[in-house]
């Protein structure tokens, strides 16, 4: 599994091409096809701030939001916990974030007690390493809540070639 491939799927990650993505929900997210269930509403705000700690680089409040034991897939790949992720694609992910722009064109979330599952559709575009990027992109994650707050315990990510 390639630095780029995961780059380009977290991108979809990126569901706050700008830290407004935050507060407003202005890029792609508001229109986006979809329902996330009132229940499930604070997990897909742990979701945004993930992104959002992404692509602005700050990558501890990224992992803040991951719990120790995360497992992450992306195309037959697997890192297996918070500690593996930071020490391998925690900083490439971060600088294709802040490079690239995502769109959200569909999202879905539900919440059963303290289990929430949040999946994104959309698209990435932009430059990385020199080179132009424009993937449709999916992502599915699975939150559990904590006494202080929601935390993410499974990323799926998952991009293609358009077309």
């Amino acid at each position: 599994m390639s630095r780029t491939s995961l780059a380009l799927v977290l991108s979809l990650a990126v569901l706050s091409a700008t830290p407004a993505f935050a507060q407003d929900h202005a890029h792609g997210h508001a229109q986006a096809a979809g329902s996330v269930a009132a229940e499930a509403a604070d997990a897909a705000a742990a979701v945004d701030a993930f992104h959002v700690a992404l692509k602005a680089g700050d990558t501890n409040v990224a992992l803040a939001i991951m719990a120790p034991d995360v497992m992450i897939f992306e195309e037959g790949g697997a890192e297996r916990s918070r500690d593996e992720y930071a020490s391998h694609h925690l900083g490439s992910d971060a600088a294709f974030a802040a490079a690239s722009e995502a769109t959200v064109t569909r999202r879905s979330g539900w919440a059963d007690g303290d289990i929430a599952w949040i999946t994104s559709e959309g698209r990435t575009t932009g430059q990385f390493n020199g080179r132009a990027v424009d993937r449709p992109t999916t992502e599915t994650m699975v939150l559990k809540r904590h006494a202080d707050g929601w935390r993410i315990h499974h990323i799926h990510w998952s991009s293609r070639a358009p077309g």
